[in-house]
This record gives structure tokens, C-alpha cells and sequence, in this order.
């Protein structure tokens, strides 16, 4: 028979490390949670510090707005008031508190950038260098408690290979002693008993191996690796401490260091205050407000018992009020009344500024027409965009839809051809004060839109009326007769004595366009013209309806199609349409 010695012996030898296992467990709990409190510690004391450089900040704004707020107005009577000693010293404590403000704002900068930064950044370190040391200790747990469940599988598994050694060995006993029982069936069960206390002795062989693996990984692991863990940890925590400590300290040096330019402040207000003099602000007030008359005599009684005059002395008070009341009357004639040249503003003046002196309209004129040209360009940028936007959408449809631009186009269109007419319309009253109308043989000017000329002669009769008073007030004649009459413009002078261009195209018009300037022509939507003139870079395009009929309408507007064969004037719009 074999003997095996019975499981339950080895299993008290290991049933010890389960519970160390949990109690080491515990302890990482422990630890994680004491070292996540010391991070949620170092946390709120950067909050505080945050909200204590909030405070001086707004303490500083509030300091400077209050010395602000009281500063004398530059050009008023306030600073007149600042001669008096006393009112000197209360600017010069303005002037100290302004200084104070900056120092307070001092402690914030450095606050933050000393505390507040410093702490944020060693916040996040810290918690990189946790989460490394708890990985470990966790990894190290993972295997201590592996190496237990391999040693808790290998102890069951010789411990039923001995159970079932021990049912084989009676088996082949109980067949040995019964004499019913064949020969070959003994042998098989012997067979099979020796077969288990085979399996038994291995798995006891190999039950031991891994005992002593484990004893092996369990010293190492309470004996060096935890322990390796724990003394980080705790250098980590005691990192934390000593730096949180410093930052204390540097909070309070920081408020240190303004101290002797805060007290140099307060020494400053001080000294100010010190220099008020009460004598001296008294004698400025008396030379400021002296009279210099003599005071009244006494009073005569008057006796009116008996008739008799009453008798005033030169000193006597009726005297100094009769003297005194001689001067207003010198004075009174001109007392409140305006300057014969100067005019009072009564509301906004006329578009054209014709109620301004020539040299002050020209300028009023030109400005407008800056402005003008300035709201021009921006549409013209505006419109650029959107022409690019809309080239971009064409390209790449998954992008947007080209058509979601137009009607924005079609609207900054209409607008650049307002800002045009209104300029043309400041410009002819910019150049009727200048006096440099063009003539009629000269090109029209078409720079800001269609241009309206009009001649020197109305240019002289209008400079002639406006005329300035000899006392430099300017005044304008309002008769029909001297008003300037517009002769006939530029675009008729071309339409009437060239001869009719040939068509380069056709058009369609996109939007309908109301011609009301000279020069200009109007169309309706969807109609069909001729094309006798490209755009030449201003924004106009030059077409006709028929031989009586043709101008200029925005570019915009319409759709162009050239045709450079197209030579016949007289071509039928119905077969270019079709």
C-alpha cells in the first residue's frame, strides 16, 4: 500500500496569505484615498489663491476708478479749485491711491505666476505620479493573488488525485479478497491503483514546486515590492506637504514685499496732508473775492417832527449803492447780445451744405464723398467675397448651394449703385464750389457711377449769388432767376453727335433697373438689349433698345453675350433670343 499524507496538512501551511492578501488590499484603499485627499487639499488652496488675485484685481480696478472719477476735468472749473493747499493735497492723495491700486495689482501678478501657476502645474504631476505608484501597487496585487489561485488550483487538484488513489488501492483490495473474482481482473485493478498513487505523487510533486514558487513570490512581494510602493508613496505625500508650505509661505511674501512702497504711499499722503495751510487757503479766498470799497458811514437820524431834507453823506450807504449801480447801465446795451457774424445752429442744415461759407461747404462736400467712396469699396469687398464664395460652390457643391449667394449679390449690386449716384450727386456739388465743371467736349466721368456735368457759367452766376456780409456772416440770394440751370450733359453730347456704335452682344437683364440719372437707361427683368459697350472697369455697361434708346445700366444687372461677329445695329431682338 502507499501512503500519502493528507491535504489538510498543506492547506493550513497556506491559508494565512488569502487574508494578508485582503489586508494589503485594504491598505492601497486606504492609501488612495488618504493621497486623493492631499491632492483635493492642494486643489482648494489653489482655488483660495485664485480667488484671493480675483479680489486685488478688482480691488486695483476699483481704486483706480475711484481716483479717476475724482481727477479735475482738463479745460473746467475744477481746476481752478486745485490752487487751494487743501485741495492739492487731496490730488496729490489721488494721484498715491493710483500708485496703491497698482501695487495691490502687483500682488496678483505675482500671485499667480509665484502660487497659483506653479501649483497647477505640480497639481497635474502629482496626480501623473499617483496614478503610476497605485498602477504598480496594483499590478503587484494582481500577481501575488494570480500566484495564490495557481497554488489554491494545484493544491485541489493533488488532493482529489489522492482521493481518488485511495478508491482505487480499496477497489483492488476488496478484488484481491474475493475468490469469484478472475485472475486478469485483479491485475487490472492493481493496474489502476498503481496508475492513481502514480498521479497522486505528481500531483504532489507539483503542488510542492508551486508552494515554494508562491512562499518565494509572497516574501518578495511583502518584503520588497510593497514596500518599494509604499516609500514612494509616501515621499509623494511628503513632497505635497512641504510644497504646499512653501506656497504659504511665498503668500505671505509676496504681500511683504509691497509693504514699504504701500507705506512710502501712505507716507506720501501723509506728507500732503501736512501741507495743507489754513492761513494761506484763507488768504487766497480773500484776494479772490476783495472788493476793495470803503464800509458805509453811520446812518443819520432823521427827524420827521419838522420838515427838513435829509442829508446823505458821500460815505453813506445810499451813496455806495447809487455808485454801484451806474456801472450795469454802461454796460446794458450789450449785455447778452450776439456778435452780428455769429449764426445760432436751428437744426440740421440743408443735403447740399448751402447754408456753409464756400471754403467750409467744399470741405463738408469732400468729406461726403471719402465716406462714400469708403461705403463703396467695403461693397465691393463684400461682393468679391461672395463672387469667390460663390466660384467655391460652383467647384465643390457638397460645399453649398452657388445659388444661396445671389439674391445677396443682386442686394450689394443695388447698393453700390446708390453709394454711385449719391456720390456723382455730392461730387457735381463739390465741383460747382471748386469751379472745375468739365466741359462738353470732355469725357463723362463715370468713376463712382454716371456722372452729371455741368458748366462753368452756372458755376459764376451761383458764386455770384452766394456772397459774404462785411461782417463775415454768409448769406445766399433764394431768387429763381440767379438759380443755376443744368445745361445738357455729356451722354447726350455723345448720343447726339456720334454716330450709332455697332452691337458686340446682346443682354439679358437680371433685375429691374430704373434709370433716373442722365445717361442711364431703364430695364425691365428677363428684357432682351443690345450690347454696344463692354464694362471698362467701373461697373457700367453701355447697351440699346433701339436707334432712339440707349444708356448705361450696372453691370450686375444684366447677363452679357458677346458676339464679336455681330456687326447688323438693326438685328432683331426675337431671333437673338431664339
Amino acid at each position: 500500500m502507499l501512503s500519502l499524507p493528507h491535504p489538510s496538512v498543506l492547506h493550513g501551511a497556506v491559508s494565512a496569505p488569502c487574508l494578508c492578501c485582503r489586508k494589503g488590499k485594504d491598505q492601497f484603499d486606504n492609501l488612495e484615498k488618504h493621497t486623493q485627499w492631499g491632492i483635493d487639499v492642494l486643489e482648494k488652496y489653489i482655488k483660495f489663491v485664485k480667488e484671493r488675485t480675483e479680489i486685488e484685481l478688482s480691488y486695483a480696478k476699483q481704486l483706480r476708478n475711484l481716483s479717476k472719477k475724482y481727477q479735475p476735468k482738463k479745460n473746467s472749473k475744477e481746476e481752478e479749485e486745485y490752487r487751494y493747499t487743501s485741495t492739492r493735497a487731496f490730488l496729490a492723495t489721488l494721484n498715491e491711491m493710483n500708485d496703491y491700486a497698482g501695487q495691490h495689482e502687483v500682488i496678483s501678478e505675482n500671485m499667480t505666476s509665484l502660487i497659483t501657476a506653479e501649483l497647477t502645474r505640480y497639481v497635474q504631476e502629482l496626480k501623473q505620479e499617483r496614478k503610476s505608484h497605485f498602477h504598480d501597487g496594483r499590478k503587484a496585487q494582481q500577481h501575488i493573488e494570480t500566484c495564490w489561485k495557481q497554488l489554491e488550483a494545484s493544491k485541489r487538484r493533488f488532493e482529489r488525485d489522492c482521493k481518488e488513489a485511495d478508491r482505487a488501492q480499496q477497489y483492488f483490495e476488496k478484488m484481491d479478497a474475493d475468490i469469484n473474482v478472475t485472475k486478469a481482473d485483479v491485475e487490472k485493478a492493481r493496474q489502476q491503483a498503481q496508475l492513481r498513487h502514480q498521479m497522486a505523487e505528481d500531483s504532489k510533486a507539483e503542488y510542492s514546486s508551486t508552494l515554494q514558487k508562491f512562499n518565494s513570490e509572497q516574501h518578495e512581494h511583502y518584503y520588497t515590492h510593497i514596500p518599494n510602493i509604499f516609500q514612494k508613496i509616501q515621499e509623494m505625500e511628503e513632497r505635497r506637504i512641504v510644497r504646499i508650505g512653501e506656497s504659504m509661505k511665498t503668500f505671505a511674501e509676496v504681500d511683504r514685499q509691497v509693504i514699504p512702497i504701500i507705506g512710502k504711499c501712505l507716507d506720501e499722503i501723509t506728507k500732503a496732508a501736512e501741507s495743507v495751510d489754513h492761513k494761506n487757503d484763507s488768504q487766497m479766498v480773500i484776494e479772490a473775492f476783495k472788493s476793495g470799497f470803503e464800509p458805509p458811514g453811520d446812518v443819520d437820524f432823521e427827524d420827521f417832527t419838522q420838515p427838513m431834507k435829509r442829508t446823505v453823506s458821500e460815505s453813506s450807504l445810499s451813496n455806495s449803492r447809487g455808485d454801484g449801480k451806474s456801472e450795469p447801465k454802461f454796460g446794458s446795451k450789450s449785455k447778452g447780445k450776439l456778435w452780428p457774424f455769429i449764426k445760432k445752429n436751428k437744426g440740421a442744415g440743408p443735403e447740399d451744405f448751402s447754408n456753409l461759407p464756400p471754403e467750409q461747404r467744399r470741405k463738408k462736400l469732400q468729406q461726403k464723398v471719402d465716406e462714400l467712396n469708403r461705403d463703396i469699396q467695403k461693397e465691393m469687398d463684400s461682393r468679391d467675397a461672395l463672387t469667390k464664395m460663390k466660384d467655391v460652390y460652383i467647384k465643390n457643391p457638397q460645399m453649398g448651394d452657388a445659388a444661396s449667394v445671389d439674391h445677396r449679390l443682386a442686394e450689394l449690386g443695388q447698393n453700390i449703385e446708390k453709394l454711385r449716384l449719391e456720390v456723382q450727386k455730392f461730387e457735381g456739388w463739390l465741383a460747382e464750389v471748386e469751379g472745375r465743371l468739365p466741359a462738353r467736349s470732355e469725357q463723362p466721368r463715370r468713376q463712382s457711377g454716371v456722372y452729371e456735368a455741368q458748366n462753368p457759367s452756372g458755376v459764376n452766376s451761383c458764386a455770384q449769388d452766394r456772397e459774404s456780409s462785411p461782417d463775415g456772416s454768409y448769406t445766399e440770394e433764394q431768387s429763381q432767376e440767379t438759380e443755376m440751370k443744368v445745361p445738357a450733359t455729356d451722354f447726350d453730347d455723345e448720343f447726339d453727335d456720334e454716330e450709332p456704335l455697332p452691337t458686340i452682344g446682346t443682354c439679358k437683364a437680371l433685375y429691374t433697373f430704373e434709370g433716373q440719372n442722365e445717361g442711364t437707361i431703364s430695364v425691365a427683368e428677363g428684357e432682351m438689349l443690345y450690347v454696344i459697350e463692354e464694362d471698362k472697369g467701373d461697373g457700367w455697361t453701355r447697351i440699346r433698345r433701339n436707334e432712339d434708346e440707349e444708356g448705361y445700366v450696372p453691370t450686375s444687372y444684366v447677363e452679357v453675350y458677346l458676339d464679336k461677329n455681330a456687326k447688323d445695329v438693326h438685328k432683331p431682338l426675337q431671333k437673338i433670343s431664339e
